[in-house]
């Protein structure tokens, strides 16, 4: 079908948003909250938004099934980015993106060869939440130095227009693929992977890193925004699907900062 320009136009302004909030954030306030916040759902909610409503909302309900475990190989880019894109600068952002990309492609065409299911999705990736927090356990923390003047926005308007073309390749490619796939590529980290190409090209590889390693631990958001709107597209329609699974994610992220907070006083008192 033919997409409307206002449609267009609207994922264009909200993709742009997206990635320039969270490259703010992790300026002004640390690289370990843009990774959380990378794992809230920003990308995946506009591509599954925009296929239901591209599409049918349906085909979006199912799609979102994929996702779940698609979250998986959205880790397994971060761990590619993370093992070849050790350098800095352009050449690291390069390497980084083409390990990334291979362990990504891999990841999904194991997946994809599943009749997968809303349990099964689930638990495949919180099973790789797991796993991934575990192996990088050991990597350090960086943080990153703001920068003023106006030369810093000329590099995220470019990341940002990154951001957008991933939303258009992902929502036009839903048009001519099943919906195992439209959900793996919904899954893809719209968000995340340009905020790393600008920590990568501006700060070096330690803070992009640093993003990479904090990203498991937000994506429990995710999955409850992906399990809502699995449930509620079909019944509830697009806007009020969207708006549930919004709240869904919100109110396990409050808890997950909460308990986060209450695990580090704890360590710091030493009881």
């Amino acid at each position: 079908m033919d997409v409307p320009l206002s449609w267009q136009l609207a994922k264009l302004a909200v993709s742009i948003g997206i990635v320039l909030g969270l490259s703010l954030v992790a300026e002004r306030v640390s690289t370990r909250m843009a990774g959380l916040l990378s794992g809230y759902p920003l990308g995946t909610a506009i591509a599954l938004f925009f296929i239901g409503l591209e599409i049918s909302p349906g085909f979006a309900a199912e799609s979102a099934v994929y996702s779940l475990a698609g979250f998986t190989a959205t880790m397994a880019l971060g761990g590619g980015y993370l093992i070849c894109g050790r350098h800095d600068g352009l050449k690291g952002v390069l390497s980084g993106t083409a390990g990334g990309l291979v362990a990504w492609w891999l990841t999904s065409l194991v997946l994809t060869r599943f009749e997968l299911d809303r349990l099964s999705g689930t638990l495949v990736t919180l099973a790789a939440i797991f796993v991934f927090t575990w192996l990088y356990r050991h990597v350090p923390e960086a943080r990153t130095k703001a920068r003023s003047g106006g030369s810093r926005w000329r590099p995220l308007l470019l990341r940002a227009g990154l951001a957008t073309a991933i939303v258009f390749l992902v929502t036009g490619l839903a048009h001519v693929l099943p919906t195992s796939w439209a959900g793996m590529l919904a899954a893809f980290p719209i968000s995340m992977y340009p905020l790393l190409v600008i920590l990568h090209l501006t700060h070096g590889a330690a803070p992009a890193a640093t993003v990479i390693k904090h990203y498991p631990a937000g994506l429990g958001a995710l999955l409850c925004y992906a399990l809502c709107v699995s449930l509620t597209y079909a019944a509830l329609g697009l806007l009020w699907g969207t708006l549930a699974g919004f709240a869904v994610a919100t109110l396990w992220l409050l808890g997950w900062m909460r308990l986060q907070a209450w695990y580090g006083t704890r360590r710091a008192t030493g009881s």
